[in-house]
């Protein structure tokens, strides 16, 4: 096992975007919860140069991989990026749930309600104490 702790192993902060949109243009809203010195993983879909600024402006390090038309090039690690897995895992976790997966809630707020509340579910299940 290394050292090396990617992510808080819990989701920080959560919001649902409308289905049309492109998440990128909500992601500057929760990147400003962003403390120094953490490592953003995301993928091209979030290659913006207004995401990589709001990282910067927290001192944090965006390891972000560039879109392919882009002229510029960034520091990337292929290393760091493997852990995106983990929000990944989370999704998949949560949509178990059949009325996550199949969006029963009308309301946008009941459903992120139902989210969250499945989010401490999980979040309770893996650390709570066996002794």
């Amino acid at each position: 096992m290394s050292r090396f702790q990617p992510l808080a192993r819990r989701i920080q902060h959560l919001r649902l975007s409308e289905g049309q949109h492109a998440e990128c243009h909500y992601a500057e809203d929760l990147l400003t919860r962003l403390h120094a010195g953490t490592t953003l993983l995301a993928d091209r879909g979030y290659d913006t140069d207004a995401i990589r600024a709001t990282a910067k402006q927290a001192k944090a390090l965006a390891n972000i991989p560039a879109k392919r038309n882009r002229k510029k090039t960034f520091a990337f690690s292929s290393f760091l990026y493997r852990y995106r897995n983990l929000v990944e895992r989370f999704f998949n976790r949560i949509k178990e749930a059949r009325g996550i997966a199949t969006r029963y809630d009308k309301r946008a707020d009941n459903y992120l309600a139902a989210i969250k509340l499945s989010s401490v579910r999980l979040w309770l299940s893996r650390n709570e104490s066996t002794a």
